[in-house]
């Protein structure tokens, strides 16, 4: 089995909605995203996935959220702009174009990160 792991970043800006603290007012992130995909075999020419062809999915999906209030997007007007729910947007977006995408990890600045990954 073999896991690749391709990485890309976005800046954006998001409050945390009844959060009782800081994180309550509009505040920017320069986030650090990092997608993990599965292959059981690799392809004709010895390789698993395309790397190229996976960052440039990778950037279509960041792109609609890099330099946005993440808070004004359809999908974060449903759910809190936490890393959490960044994660599961990017796994849902990702899922469309890699069937074999195994997580998707989130980091909120350089300490702090949250993965998701489908049951």
């Amino acid at each position: 089995m073999f896991e690749l792991e391709v990485r890309g970043s976005f800046s954006a800006a998001h409050q945390v909605k009844g959060y009782p603290g800081d994180c309550a007012g509009v505040h920017g992130h320069t986030y650090l995203v990092s997608i993990a995909i599965r292959k059981p075999r690799l392809g004709k020419l010895g390789m698993a996935v395309d790397f190229r062809r996976v960052h440039t999915f990778l950037e279509g999906v960041l792109k609609k959220l890099d330099h946005k209030n993440l808070n004004t997007l359809a999908f974060f007007k449903k759910h809190n702009a936490t890393a959490e729910w960044i994660a599961v947007y990017i796994h849902q977006e990702m899922k469309r174009k890699i069937a074999s995408l195994r997580s998707v990890t989130v980091w909120e600045g350089l300490n702090d990160a949250v993965t998701y990954q489908e049951d």
